[in-house]
């Protein structure tokens, strides 16, 4: 599947070295499980970075050492981090070591075998959410189907301000996740070819929850 996302205002594929170094060696099947961890970690702050570069600031007074000053700090609207369980964890804490005053929403989806559909399991969001700059995060975009129910649930527990971060996405995910809210901003670290048969993404890396917790 081939398609186009350039013009897309509300999409952000990640063009930096570093994080294009660092998700090659997630793909690497020789990657263990404490270094494919820590990369997670690491390029879920990388990401973040540039996910709330938009973040309101207002002007406050400090005494340096030297005078009083006028200087920027954040602003406004709280922050959220709401991790897609299981492997949506793992991008947790390079957001947290960001902004470590923000708090943190639970949503649990798994995928049907069969369907490749996602089947909700839990939900445990900060209150009030509504007033809060939410950050949806999941390593992967497949199908686009767990993102987009995820975003829906959020909303519909007032969530307004919502931004998805995923480290790798297929083009039919990100494309299904725009459609079904072209409100969301969407931080891509690198964008596949396509899905295979089982809705795996090629040539993706694997099952991430897998590899970030050892599991098969």
């Amino acid at each position: 599947m081939s398609a186009d996302f350039t013009d897309n205002k509300q999409i952000f594929i990640n063009r930096h070295p570093l994080v294009q170094h660092k998700i090659s060696m997630l793909r690497d099947s020789r990657t263990g499980t404490n270094e494919f961890r820590q990369l997670v970690e690491e390029i879920g702050m990388l990401m973040g970075y540039e996910a709330l570069s938009d973040l309101p600031t207002k002007e406050i007074e400090i005494e340096t050492p030297i005078e009083k000053c006028m200087t920027p700090v954040i602003a406004g609207r709280k922050l959220a981090v709401v991790p897609i369980l299981r492997a949506g964890l793992g991008m947790v804490t390079g957001i947290l070591a960001l902004t470590p005053t923000a708090k943190v929403g639970h949503i649990g989806l798994y995928r049907d075998p069969d369907t490749h559909e996602p089947v909700e399991y839990y939900c445990k969001l900060p209150d009030p959410i509504s007033e809060r700059t939410i950050v949806v995060t999941d390593p992967m975009l497949a199908t686009g189907g767990s993102a987009c129910d995820a975003i829906r649930m959020i909303k519909e527990h007032g969530g307004v301000h919502i931004k998805f971060m995923c480290i790798i996405a297929a083009p039919e995910g990100l494309e299904r996740l725009n459609k079904a809210h072209p409100d969301v901003q969407i931080y891509v670290g690198h964008l596949d070819r396509c899905l295979n048969d089982h809705a795996y993404i090629m040539p993706g890396l694997g099952d991430a929850g897998d590899r970030i917790f050892g599991t098969k």
